[in-house]
């Protein structure tokens, strides 16, 4: 066997074999992981053409046949292993702080192209001024997370005679880098009445209630107000954690607002993430959204182990998004706009979907696969969509010149 002497060596062998058979980028992937191969255990050329062989046979029989039911063979391939997921999946986000939604519930979120995720989490990624250090990544941390003064008091008394008293913990508040003046300042724009620090202790504030405020029924309302107000954070992000990867410190968040954690000064707003596909198209655009969407989907189908080619997912995405808004699969979206009357009739409320097409004098082009099978005409699929056109014979008269 002979062995390969150099990288130049690989590439001229690449490019001879594989140039033009190939997309680029496979060309490009296929390259890219050889020479990674090449420096660490080296290659053969026999190997090397074993592997160019490969790549071609494996090219070919992936490629789409003029005709196929693209739409079908994806649903298939989502449908079939989406039954064999469990129903109620759970997963941590790397410690067991914070749980997702994952399987079938969290799949049904997404074609369903739900506003909200039952669990939205955000991984922040941080710049090369904050990500090595943990103290600086928990500053950024301290600044994102929703603090209110539920979250940084020992108890909160609220009664008619003595007005409201918060006694705030002193351990808390360094952690969470508070101040009482700060929390004075918040409880003065609630306008329940005069705020002050009690004389003898710093850490207690009191508020002397307005007497139209000092009723019954009405304590209740404001001591769950006083103890609900945002003291600092944005709005949205309820917990944040911080976790190591490799040589790097990022922080994950339980709850989404893409758009002002993205204002953090120290967050690295190019690799920021979140799970709220709504959120990502409304600040980042439909080509994110399309991205997210098959991100999601990809992720879910791994966790529960299963193996499905990603173009499948990628035509799911991109039929939800082709509109220029997320759209779900359902009669509310795709299913409930195609072109066709009877093809949205067939799918649900067909009266009302008839009666509409007639009232309007809509005409349905016949161009899908349901309409066709309605109308009992060969379906546009495959050898469906060959069209045979000929010229009559027309045997030549007498005394005509061949």
């Amino acid at each position: 066997m002979k062995r390969i002497k150099s990288i130049k060596k690989l590439e001229t062998i690449l490019k001879e074999n594989l140039e033009g058979k190939v997309s680029k980028a496979v060309y490009e992937k296929l390259r890219e992981k050889l020479i990674g191969i090449y420096k660490e255990h080296g290659l053969y050329e026999e190997e090397l053409q074993a592997i160019i062989e490969e790549t071609i046979r494996r090219y070919d029989i992936s490629q789409v046949e003029p005709g196929e039911p693209v739409g079908t063979v994806a649903a298939q391939s989502l449908g079939e292993p989406s039954t064999q997921m469990t129903l109620r999946t759970f997963h941590y986000a790397g410690v067991r702080e914070f749980n997702i939604t994952l399987g079938l519930p969290r799949l049904i979120e997404i074609v369903d192209a739900r506003k909200k995720p039952s669990t939205a989490i955000m991984e922040i990624y941080l710049d090369d001024e904050h990500k090595y250090s943990e103290e600086k990544a928990k500053e950024i941390a301290r600044k994102i997370e929703t603090t209110t003064i539920e979250n940084i008091a020992k108890e909160i008394i609220v009664n008619p005679f003595e007005g409201a008293i918060i006694v705030l913990d002193p351990e808390m508040l360094m952690d969470k880098g508070v101040t009482p003046e700060t929390v004075i300042k918040v409880l003065e724009k609630l306008k329940l009445g005069k705020v002050y620090q009690d004389e003898e202790d710093p850490n207690t504030i009191r508020i002397d209630l307005k007497p139209e405020k000092a009723d019954y029924t009405k304590i209740e309302r404001i001591r769950v107000k006083i103890s609900k107000a945002k003291v600092k954070g944005i709005k949205g992000i309820n917990k944040v954690i911080i976790q190591e990867r490799g040589d790097e410190y990022i922080l994950v968040a339980e709850g989404s607002n893409l758009a002002e954690v993205m204002k953090i000064p120290g967050v690295d707003y190019r690799r920021v993430y979140t799970n709220n596909i709504a959120e990502i198209e409304e600040v980042l655009g439909i080509e994110a959204a399309r991205s997210a969407i098959i991100r999601e989907v990809i992720n879910v189908l791994e966790d529960q182990g299963l193996d499905v080619d990603v173009r499948h997912v990628m035509l799911l995405a991109d039929m939800m998004t082709w509109t220029g808004k997320v759209k779900q699969v359902g009669r509310m979206g795709i299913a409930g706009e195609k072109t066709g009357v009877l093809a949205r009739a067939a799918f649900e409320m067909t009266v009302q979907k008839l009666a509409e097409a007639a009232v309007s004098g809509e005409e349905d082009p016949l161009v899908g696969v349901t309409e066709n099978v309605i109308v009992g005409q060969p379906v546009p699929v495959g050898t469906g969509i060959v069209e045979i056109y000929m010229t009559p014979y027309k045997p030549y008269g007498r005394g005509e010149e061949e």
